[in-house]
């Protein structure tokens, strides 16, 4: 999908967290991101695990800004409700790729309740489960 995350968060530098959407259906979507040394939550080379929690986040928003973009309305900001069961595997180093995917497993009105896996070449690196808020306050930079 070639959608530049930009048109699809609310988020701006240096706090995106995603590179490229790279699937989108009504179930899953998926994401990537390379790890930079610039990177905000990078310190002596490594990841901190709540960049991968915001990783996910944005993945969640990546999914409802691309549904927005289709339907031609402004990117919303969204929350956090609650993280569980987050299982960090390993560090995660600066120059691995990302690779995350959400399933959606319950929508209901502006609640969002996904299942989340990051994964570094084939490897499970984090799991858990995300409830996403979705508010009806537009973001300050929209697509438009």
């Amino acid at each position: 999908m070639n959608v530049d995350v930009l048109q699809l968060l609310p988020q701006r530098p240096p706090f995106i967290m995603i590179d490229h959407l790279t699937h989108f259906d009504r179930i899953f979507t998926s994401t990537c991101f390379t790890v930079r040394p610039d990177n905000v939550f990078v310190e002596d080379g490594i990841l901190n695990p709540c960049a991968l929690v915001e990783n996910i986040a944005q993945t969640c928003a990546a999914r409802m800004g691309y549904v927005n973009l289709v339907n031609s309305d402004n990117v919303k900001l969204g929350f956090i409700g609650s993280v569980r069961h987050l299982v960090v595997g390993r560090d995660v180093k600066v120059g691995e790729t990302l690779h995350t995917t959400i399933e959606v497993v319950s929508e209901v009105l502006q609640l969002t309740l996904v299942n989340a896996t990051i994964k570094i070449d084939g490897e499970v690196v984090v799991e858990a489960e995300m409830k996403i808020a979705q508010s009806d306050i537009e973001a300050k930079f929209n697509h438009s």
